[in-house]
């Protein structure tokens, strides 16, 4: 976990980065990164100004016990219930992150210095208790640069747009297509409007839109290496950075747009999309491929700390990489559908593994801590 770069080769292209207009957010959280300096280490040193958190993220912390073992013997004696327990960790956690990160939030006027901190995996498709919980992770960590996850299923749209409604900023999490992705936008476009209409400041709701990369990267390659064909090996590799690159033309136009540019008139702030799922799967393409490929003003790019540090050591800024490759991608796209590959069956599949996978790691996070409440070690 700790950073041994020399402060000039971590400042070069993670600083040509940030002069870009991408705020680089680190995808990770864990007691001891707080405790030990890290997390400010790398804000002071490596250009981070944000970070997210997830389920699998929290099993991987809390599920090693470090750090934790004076909590969890306080929530022990208390006879908490194992959800109470969790949450209690989890948004401990992100509520001293908030604290480490508000020179930023202050600094940025709210539009960085964010942590999130999702809702229960296991409501992903529950639009009413998703509402609930939203509020309560809001009210529990208690700081205004927190930012609650909520899927971007089909029951999260409606959510998206209560929970922003309510004045409350929000990550939408988990976005593979490009139609899930105008849904988002049009329900947080939704939500301004309700804060609007309730009076409330919409200069202070911030959103961003996590739409996830690497993830399409291996599942359609994986569909072409299975094909086996010259033709098929020519798109290997294309997907991931057309659909996110279409992606930013959607951004483009959805907020130029007469409905965005008013709401914005009134105070409001564009919900900025965030690369997600940026650390590549596979070996064969640059390490830092879902960095260098995607910058572009105004975006977020959230990374496991195994690429920011790739990212500081060899990354190649050179630009915005994204505005002007539309059409191409288009054409990229195409040729994958060409192989008889299905766009729309491989978004769905992934939005389906990728909920699954949340909740998986959920109930192990919840099953190791139960063992740890009645006396067990760490798994």
């Amino acid at each position: 976990m700790k950073n041994t770069m020399s402060n000039a080769a971590v400042s070069s292209p993670l600083k040509a980065l940030s002069d870009e207009g991408v705020s680089i957010w680190l995808d990770d959280l864990s007691r001891k990164r707080i405790e030990s300096g890290n997390l400010a280490e790398l804000i002071e040193k490596s250009h981070v100004v944000g970070v997210t958190t997830n389920p699998s993220i929290f099993q991987a912390a809390i599920g090693s016990g470090e750090g934790y073992e004076e909590q969890l013997a306080d929530l022990a004696v208390r006879k908490v219930t194992v959800d109470e327990a969790v949450r209690m960790m989890t948004t401990a956690d992100v509520r001293a992150a908030a604290d480490i990160l508000r020179p930023v939030y202050d600094a940025t006027g709210g539009r960085d210095g964010r942590v999130s901190i999702e809702v229960d995996p296991r409501l992903a498709h529950e639009t009413e208790a998703t509402i609930a919980e939203a509020k309560q992770l809001a009210w529990l960590v208690d700081r205004p640069n927190v930012m609650i996850k909520i899927p971007a299923t089909l029951a999260g749209l409606p959510a998206i747009t209560e929970v922003i409604g309510l004045g409350i900023s929000v990550n939408v999490t988990l976005i593979f297509s490009l139609d899930r992705y105008k849904a988002v936008m049009d329900a947080y476009l939704a939500g301004l409007e309700k804060a609007h209409e309730r009076g409330l400041d919409l200069s202070v709701i911030h959103s961003v839109a996590s739409f996830f990369v690497s993830r399409v990267d291996a599942e359609i390659d994986k569909r072409i290496d299975a094909l086996g064909t010259d033709e098929a090996k020519a798109v290997r590799g294309k997907a991931a950075l057309a659909n996110a690159r279409l992606a930013y033309e959607a951004y483009e136009q959805v907020f130029a747009a007469e409905r965005a540019t008013e709401l914005e008139a009134a105070g409001a702030n564009k919900q900025r999309p965030l690369w997600a799922s940026t650390g590549v799967k596979d070996k064969a393409y640059k390490d830092t491929l879902y960095v260098d490929e995607l910058a572009a003003p105004g975006t977020v790019n959230t990374m496991p700390e195994g690429t920011l540090n790739a990212t500081a050591d060899h990354g190649d800024i050179h630009g915005d990489a994204v505005s002007g490759t539309y059409e191409t991608s288009r054409e990229e796209l195409a040729a994958v559908e060409k192989l008889g590959i299905s766009y729309d069956q491989v978004v769905q599949q992934l939005e389906d593994e990728a909920v699954a996978k949340f909740e998986i790691a959920w109930n192990d996070l919840l099953a190791t801590v139960a063992d740890r409440l009645q006396g067990g070690e760490a798994k």
